[in-house]
């Protein structure tokens, strides 16, 4: 077995996430963290442009946002959102997570996102229910619960979609997929 290795990401309120990863994940859920920042500050800047947050309030480190590979990555990810924006199934369940919700909640409703199987849709609606949490946080200033979200993404990734991701060639591929 590979040793693993634990991951700190740190967040603007002086907490940090530590994940405990085998080496072959840690690349992908950092990735797959930084792409899901990435969305959920260019999707904040789109619909609340008044409110700015950093990749640091979200976890991550200045300039990790810059990568071409990540703005395009991001970029289709918000092409695919305009589009699953428009599946009621996929708004009811995100809308039905409160912004307090406990972690069980939440991954009640990742695993109905995947039930019927993984795309990058599917994927795109996780990251938005995190982008809607972490707004209602910002919002109601509980941003301690910036982290909860954060973490609990991260663990969906490494739990249910890193094998998929991994399937498909990581996230590159992404740029190229086609919205349904």
């Amino acid at each position: 077995l590979a040793e693993s290795k634990s991951i700190k990401l740190n967040c603007e309120s002086n907490q940090s996430l530590h994940l405990t990863l085998l080496p072959s994940i840690c690349d992908s859920i950092l990735f797959s963290h930084v792409n899901m920042s990435r969305y959920v500050m260019e999707r904040m800047n789109r619909e609340h442009p008044a409110r700015r947050i950093s990749s640091e309030y979200l976890g991550g480190r200045p300039h990790e946002q810059d990568d071409q590979n990540i703005k395009q990555v991001v970029e289709q990810l918000l092409k695919i959102a305009d589009e699953i924006n428009r599946n009621a199934e996929l708004q009811r369940l995100v809308n039905q997570v409160e912004g307090n919700c406990a972690q069980d909640i939440f991954t009640t409703v990742a695993r109905s996102i995947f039930s019927d199987g993984i795309n990058w849709g599917r994927i795109v609606a996780l990251f938005h229910l995190a982008y809607k949490l972490i707004y209602r946080a910002i919002s109601t200033n509980h941003i301690e619960n910036i982290r909860l979200v954060i973490s609990w993404v991260l663990q969906v990734i490494k739990d249910q979609l890193y094998s998929w991701i991994v399937q498909q060639g990581g996230w590159v591929p992404v740029r190229g997929a086609q919205i349904t």
